[in-house]
């Protein structure tokens, strides 16, 4: 009995335990101390490089208001880059494929945005509900279609993360399955194949931190509007 393509993306259980909360816990175990020496170790140095361009990167838009949300939002994008990376080796689970989990880190994100937005600048953050100069009749209509268009922006960042990811896994299991087909029948067509499978992996591993990046751009965009 063959196994369905989407099993890869069921969460594992051992002795009853989801494999998934390890996952989640993987990637922080991963990232190096800081230490108290002036030159730390290649990795260290690396981290603290990568660290300071994407602060810079992400915090030059906002005002000093904003500049207090760089520690989650760096961390956030790290955790996420570190789960889609860690997914993509042999005999892994990529918890980032779950829609509930990305559901999960977006809604409270979210929310916590437009929270500040109408504790701090009310008017303004109402005021985007509804451009200015828009004619009498359209009022009640354009309010609901940007009522809809905020209250989509979680589902919108938790779907494209895990469309993404999904689509990538799925064709990488698609392809390396019609390579074990076709190697006994046509062994050239299955090496030419088989070098496609690791451009593939590689266009994925950017898709992987690519779509870390554009989670976190998003939330640093939305709180840009309500700070």
């Amino acid at each position: 009995m063959s196994l369905s393509f989407f099993d890869q993306f069921m969460s594992p259980i051992l002795m009853g335990v989801p494999l998934i909360t390890l996952s989640l816990l993987l990637p922080w175990l991963l990232i190096p101390n800081p230490t108290n020496q002036w030159c730390g170790n290649r990795l260290s140095s690396l981290q603290l490089w990568f660290s300071c361009n994407l602060t810079k990167q992400l915090m030059n838009p906002l005002n000093s208001n904003g500049h207090k949300w760089s520690l989650l939002l760096i961390s956030l994008m790290v955790f996420i880059i570190s789960m889609n990376l860690l997914g993509l080796l042999p005999y892994t689970f990529t918890p980032t494929t779950q829609l509930s989990m990305n559901l999960g880190l977006a809604a409270p994100m979210w929310l916590a945005t437009v929270i500040l937005g109408l504790r701090n600048q009310p008017t303004m953050t109402l005021g985007h509900l509804l451009p200015e100069g828009t004619p009498t009749l359209l009022i009640p209509t354009l309010i609901l279609i940007e009522t809809i268009s905020l209250f989509i922006r979680p589902l919108a960042l938790g779907v494209r993360l895990t469309a993404n990811l999904t689509a990538g896994h799925l064709l990488i299991q698609l392809i390396s399955t019609a390579i074990f087909i076709l190697l006994p029948l046509m062994p050239m067509v299955a090496t030419m194949t088989l070098m496609m499978l690791f451009l593939l992996t590689l266009l994925e591993i950017a898709v992987a931190m690519i779509q870390a990046y554009v989670f976190v751009l998003l939330l640093s965009l939305y709180l840009q509007e309500n700070i």
